[in-house]
């Protein structure tokens, strides 16, 4: 498997699918129906989204020399947490275990170079050259290609940048790293890269962040921990999503109710909130009063419930913690009152969600909790939908959100280490953000809409771009004045070595409850003792290198 060579593209280049917040899987899947030109990539943040735009050239002087490249498998392998059903997420993390396995076999025996990080050299004087892979990203809009022409510029001429589009297929990347032939960088989700960084696959970033001059400090708190194992950075955050309420303003006022009544401050008015809201007709759901989001929103839900799911060690599961199941029981219980989670999920999964025939514009929809990156969705595609946004918030009153994003990470055996140290810290250095910004906000100004942006992950990015941005404009300021407030109050789970065994404990708990299978004290108790265990093989394996 050879990374360092591209294929040209014949066919129009891989878009990631959007994704579906219906799945048992509790994390994105592929669905179709969605609306031509709608797509979801890496370039933008890890999903967010662009909608109906027509293609525009990035605002650069000279077009960047890059290649987009596609992935040849024997079969296609999806990439974890994207496949839907429990039998195959198993299957996927069994075979990605004993790939991670085998990886941390070779570094024990010495071969693809166990001791990569200490052969590294970073330094601003060194002369870069030679080819730079990057996998797990694509140029999908302006946000990525300005950033790109910026990291092309400080590569320099000698230096030939290909890309291998679409979400990161962590099989696909731990055979190559095994094979000792991985790509040169990497785009992953923060919560990859502790995994990543107990079995070998990716090298410390501390010299190469150094030699850049990055002030580590600049990272949103939360994003910086997610990608930090064993006191040793291993990943350079990009974007950040928060979650906000987002309501139907038209059903909220109609059935006497306001935004602070679905906030997620008091769930008991939450719960009377997706009575009144909540319509049925024919015994099939008509109007979804309240989507509490599961499974992906569980540890949302118990941190508003002032339960973690994991110690700040990342050592001990806290799956059975009472608040938890509390937690877990409240979220449930808000299907159940409208008839059941595979009631809600079969009308959920009808809606046109990235279309102007969203469950906004259409009014089947009361609230619910969301990233902050569907504010773009209903801007571009229906700006005049009747929707509210506030902060979620906790139990306490108080602004809080998941944190979570994707993260830049150089793979051990890395061809070219310097150039890949290089494109990073310049695609999330703050000039980049800024430029990328300008380039956004004069589309969105010719488009007469307004401008909006994700969080970056970069504290001095984010606040010269909230300055940007119009918080006094009626329809959208408030759900940014919203995202802003979120971002404040983020929490993250930490890294451990058993990042994709813990999540899948959990989810997979939960849809136990969501398909009537166990009730939530069960579930999570079972969960518990598979995350625990998980835990425990990880961490030994990590002590025992260590």
């Amino acid at each position: 498997m050879r990374f360092s060579g591209p294929v040209l593209l014949s066919v129009p280049s891989r878009r990631r699918d959007p994704p579906s917040f219906s799945t048992g899987a509790g994390s994105r899947r592929r669905q179709s129906g969605h609306p031509a030109g709608a797509r979801l990539g890496r370039s933008h943040g890890v999903l967010e989204p662009v909608v109906g735009r027509r293609p525009r050239a990035p605002v650069v002087e000279k077009e960047t020399p890059v290649t987009v490249t596609h992935r040849a498998q024997d079969g296609p392998v999806p990439p974890l947490g994207r496949t839907t059903g429990r039998r195959r997420r198993r299957l996927l993390l069994t075979s990605v275990v004993a790939l991670s396995t085998a990886l941390v076999a070779a570094c024990a025996q010495g071969s693809g170079g166990g001791d990569a990080a200490e052969d590294v050299s970073f330094g601003s004087d060194t002369e870069l050259s030679g080819n730079l892979s990057v996998m797990g990203f694509g140029a999908g809009d302006e946000i990525a290609q300005v950033r790109m022409e910026a990291a092309q510029k400080a590569l320099g001429d000698g230096v030939d940048v290909s890309l291998i589009e679409g979400d990161l297929d962590i099989q696909a990347f731990l055979s190559a790293v095994a094979a000792d032939d991985p790509p040169e960088l990497i785009s992953a989700n923060r919560d990859q890269i502790g995994t990543f960084a107990s079995r070998g696959a990716i090298i410390p970033l501390d010299d190469c962040l150094d030699a850049e001059g990055v002030d580590t400090s600049v990272f949103q708190e939360a994003a910086l921990a997610q990608v930090t194992f064993n006191d040793q950075v291993y990943g350079i955050p990009e974007f950040n999503q928060v979650q906000l309420t987002q309501a139907n303003g038209d059903l909220l006022a109609a059935a006497g109710l306001t935004i602070e009544d679905v906030n997620g401050s008091s769930w008991e008015r939450i719960a009377a909130a997706n009575q009144a809201l909540a319509k049925s007709e024919g015994g099939k759901v008509s109007v979804i009063g309240y989507d509490s989001k599961l499974p992906e929103f569980l540890p949302l839900w118990a941190k508003a419930n002032g339960a973690d799911l994991l110690s700040q060690d990342g050592r001990t599961a806290q799956l059975d913690d009472p608040a938890v199941v509390e937690a877990l029981e409240f979220a449930v219980g808000i299907y159940d009152a409208q008839g059941g989670f595979p009631a809600v999920k079969a009308f959920r999964d009808s809606a046109d969600f990235f279309g102007e025939n969203n469950q906004f514009a259409t009014s089947t929809l009361g609230a619910m909790p969301m990233e902050q990156w569907y504010i773009n969705v209903v801007n571009d595609v229906s700006p005049d939908a009747p929707v509210v946004y506030d902060s979620f918030r906790g139990r306490d009153g108080e602004p809080l959100a998941f944190s979570s994003g994707s993260a830049w990470a150089i793979p051990k055996g890395s061809a070219n280490p310097q150039a890949a140290c290089t494109f990073a810290a310049t695609m999330v250095a703050t000039d980049s953000w800024m430029a990328a910004a300008q380039a956004r906000a004069d589309i969105r100004a010719e488009e007469g809409k307004p401008f909006t942006m994700s969080p970056t992950a970069n504290t001095e990015a984010d606040e010269q771009i909230r300055a940007m941005v119009d918080l006094d404009e009626p329809k959208f300021g408030p759900g940014l004045e919203a995202m802003y407030a979120g971002l404040e109050k983020t929490f993250t789970l930490p890294a451990n070595p058993a990042d994709a065994e813990f999540k899948t404990a959990w989810q997979d708990g939960v849809n136990r409850v969501l398909n009537g299978q166990q009730e939530p004290a069960e579930a999570l108790a079972q969960a518990q003792e598979e995350a625990q265990a998980a835990l425990d093989e990880a961490w030994a394996d990590w002590d025992a290198r260590g």
